[in-house]
């Protein structure tokens, strides 16, 4: 499963409170901690949170190379885990 960094941009400009980014059913989505107990999103893979991205950036101005990087980076990840 590729992880884009359209998926990390979705995150980072998200209004939900402690978003974050699961892989369920094949897809990529941005959604809260209180969403990961519905049924709707029960055995989702959890990705990364918000608060985790923003600890892996360089600084508070986001650029595509460092977005490429760590989509690259969690897209191995995913892969090795069979997600």
């Amino acid at each position: 499963m590729t992880i884009s960094t359209e998926d990390l941009r979705r995150l980072l400009d998200s209004d939900l409170p402690d978003a974050t980014l699961v892989l369920v059913e094949g897809r990529a989505e941005v959604v809260t901690a209180q969403d990961l107990d519905t049924d709707a999103f029960r055995g989702a893979l959890q990705v990364m949170t918000r608060e985790d991205l923003r600890a892996r950036l360089d600084g508070p101005d986001v650029t595509e190379p460092e977005l490429k990087r760590i989509a690259a980076t969690l897209g191995s990840a995913v892969d090795n885990i069979g997600g």
